[in-house]
């Protein structure tokens, strides 16, 4: 694993909330803010659609002092705002503590939108986190993850393909825990 450390805190967090035998459940999420920060910076971190739908302007606006006409067709970068370094201390580095607070409280970042936002934010969103939540968890309740292949931060940052972020391709193992 690249990051042993979080694996162990998973593990840890797990067993304390739900145990090893009980099968997880989407409200155990309120008692498991690491878990939550770290399915939160999986999000920011992968950004697997950086590019949003395209928008049109209703009306002229002025925007960091250039005008933007009623009509223009705009392209929003959410890959801009996972990585602007005034919301997040380590923007380019995979860091679950970018959704905690000082206490290890899971944090909300109004910054963090990997399913858009306002009106057309992504109406799978809450379904998507419930799958990957309860999936991850389940997982991690009954396995450790290892892998063979050494990474690097270079190996595991984004990769752009067209108008999505690729992952790595790489083999991992489950051992059961």
């Amino acid at each position: 694993m690249k990051y042993p450390e979080i694996q162990a805190k998973l593990h840890d967090e797990i067993d304390r909330v739900i145990g090893r035998e009980r099968v997880p459940k989407f409200d155990d999420r309120f008692h498991m803010p690491f878990m939550q920060a770290v399915l939160s910076e999986v999000h920011r971190f992968g950004d697997v659609i950086p590019l949003n739908l395209p928008h049109m302007m209703t009306k002229d606006t002025e925007f960091r002092g250039y005008v933007i006409p009623k009509g223009t067709e705009i392209y929003p970068l959410l890959c801009t705002v996972h990585r602007d370094p005034t919301q997040f201390t380590m923007p380019y580095q995979f860091n679950p503590n970018h959704f905690l607070d000082e206490s290890g409280m899971f944090r909300k970042n109004d910054a963090a939108m990997p399913f858009s936002a306002g009106k057309r934010i992504c109406p799978g969103e809450s379904l998507a986190r419930m799958e990957l939540f309860i999936f991850l968890t389940t997982i991690l309740q009954k396995f450790m993850l290892t892998s063979q292949t050494e990474f690097t931060e270079p190996d595991i940052a984004p990769r752009m393909t067209g108008f999505l972020n690729a992952p790595l391709h790489y083999e991992v193992s489950f051992i059961p825990r």
